[in-house]
Formats: structure tokens, sequence, C-alpha cells
């Protein structure tokens, strides 16, 4: 096994240790923040209740436990579209970034198209913040 092999199969195993951190990290304050959202909707005593219903009828919105139901999931799915995108437009930068230097370190005119190539790989994650701009829209 060259020295080169060996550095790309330790790179290839960072690669993917490092995604899996990023992912199961966001996967972990999603349901931190899921269970927490969860607790405060049905933590809330009595008083506190009737307060939230007295102001929501005097703005002229009734307010119901389904309805937080529903704006808790919607936030969920915005932030849970916005990180899935950011994650796979990190990983595909990083495999098109690097092919984009390597070309570029050949041949020095291949600057322009391995640029493009990056930005459309970065596309995903304004997909993803495109489509949770959505979600929030509708709440």
């Amino acid at each position: 096994m060259s020295q080169q092999e060996a550095r790309r199969r330790k790179m290839k195993r960072w690669i993917t240790i490092s995604t899996t951190a990023v992912f199961s990290t966001v996967l972990i304050v999603l349901l931190i923040t899921l269970i927490s959202s969860a607790a405060h909707v049905h933590g809330q005593d009595q008083a506190s209740q009737q307060a939230v219903h007295e102001k929501q009828a005097s703005m002229g919105e009734a307010y119901t436990p389904e309805k937080a139901k529903i704006t808790m999931w919607g936030f969920a799915a915005a932030a849970f579209s916005t990180a899935i995108g950011s994650v796979g437009a990190g990983v595909a930068v990083a495999y098109v970034g690097s092919a984009a230097l390597g070309a570029i370190g050949e041949k020095p005119e291949l600057a322009a198209r391995a640029l493009i190539y990056v930005g459309l790989a970065e596309g995903i994650a304004i997909y993803g913040l495109i489509i949770s701009i959505m979600i929030l829209n509708k709440l």
C-alpha cells in the first residue's frame, strides 16, 4: 500500500466520522428540542393556561393543544430540513471541492468550471433553507 492510498483511506475515514458526528449532533439537538417543547406544552399549570387562553381570545385566535402540537412539529420540520440540507451540502462540498482542487492543481484553466460545481453543491443548503422558510410561513 502506497503512502497516497494510506492518506486517502485516512481522509475517507475522517470524513465518515465527522459526517456521522455532525449528523448525530443535529439529531440529538432536534430530539432534545422536541422533548422540551412537548414537556413545556403539556407541563403548563392551569393558571398559566387560563392566562394564555384569555390573551389569545382577546387577540381573536383560539389557543388549543392541537395548534401547539402543530406549531411544534412545524418548527421541528423547519429545523430538520435546514439541518439535513446543510449536512448534505457539507458532504457534497467536501467531495466536489477536493476533486476541484485536484483538477485545478493539474490544469489551472479549469478553475471557473470547478467553482461552478462547488457552487451547485452549496445550493443544496439553500434549498433546505427555502423549504424551512416555506414551512415557517405556513405556521
